[in-house]
């Protein structure tokens, strides 16, 4: 190739040819390389042999001495060392364990929870009164149970029902009333009854709901000595007429209190 060489020179020509020059004669042989690794990289740019100053590990370069998992995980961790590819599993108990991870290392098999004669998976829930009221859970041999939260009831005690079949107490309707109860004095009234609770000039009623109504009596007084007559709310004055804290009927005459020789009388207008 124009290029003089000297007698037993060799030289490396492309597409991996070992050439050597044996009397005036050029012999070219394709290169034999010898690996001595498991995982050697390939060749680099120019060269021909793959070399084992790192590691090719399911098509990914790795340097010398790094650590890795590989792609099938399961805890396994593996390194590059001298172009070999060396890997660790984790040893495992044999056995059940309490409860598995997504993380754990391990497959164990979980263990299971024997309840009142019965048995439950792990992770199993069930009602073992059969009820609803109450819901357990197996985790990891162990079983937990908890009762249903009840709401809370907003009715006395008196109008609470559990029903059959039922968790928890619901509120009954409250009857339909059949009069007014008062409790400052235990009397009852039906639906319609009207009466005075103590003052003359107050009316109360009882309505159909159950509930009280009651209203004051407006007096308007008519004459200037009218008469207030016990029980009765506004003053009379038809009755007769009130003088100096005595009553005197209509038409009738008596001495003045003021002056002896005056003598009054009563008109009703």
């Amino acid at each position: 190739r124009g290029i003089p060489r000297e007698p037993g020179a060799r030289w490396a020509e492309p597409g991996c040819q070992s050439c050597t020059c044996q009397g005036g004669r050029v012999l070219c042989n394709t290169v034999s390389c010898s690996v001595a690794c498991s995982h050697p990289l390939p060749a680099p740019a120019g060269g021909c042999c793959p070399t084992c100053t790192g590691c090719l590990h399911e098509g990914v370069a790795r340097a010398e001495g790094d650590v890795f998992s590989p792609s099938d995980g399961n805890c396994t961790v593996c390194v590059c060392l001298a172009g070999n590819v060396s890997c660790l599993s984790p040893e495992c108990p044999p056995g059940s364990c309490p409860s598995p991870s997504p993380a754990d290392c391990c497959s164990c098999a979980p263990e299971k929870c024997h309840f009142r004669g019965r048995t439950y998976a792990h992770g199993a829930r069930f009602s073992p009164d059969g009820d609803g009221c109450t819901t357990c859970v197996c985790q990891g041999g162990e079983v937990e149970c908890s009762f249903t939260p009840c709401p809370m009831l907003d009715c006395p005690q008196h109008q609470r029902h559990l029903g059959p079949g039922q968790c928890c107490s619901s509120c009954r309707d409250p009857p339909a009333p059949a009069g007014c109860f008062l409790d400052d004095n235990g009397v009852e009234f039906p639906v319609g009854q009207i009466w005075s609770p103590g003052d003359p000039c107050e009316l109360c009623i009882c309505q159909a709901d159950g509930s009280v109504s009651c209203q004051r009596t407006d007096c308007v007084e008519t004459c200037p000595y009218p008469i207030r007559i016990p029980g009765q709310c506004c003053p009379d004055c038809s009755a007769g007429c009130t003088y100096m804290g005595r009553i005197f009927s209509n038409n009738e005459t008596f001495p003045s209190a003021l002056d002896p020789c005056l003598s009054c009388i009563c008109l009703v207008r």
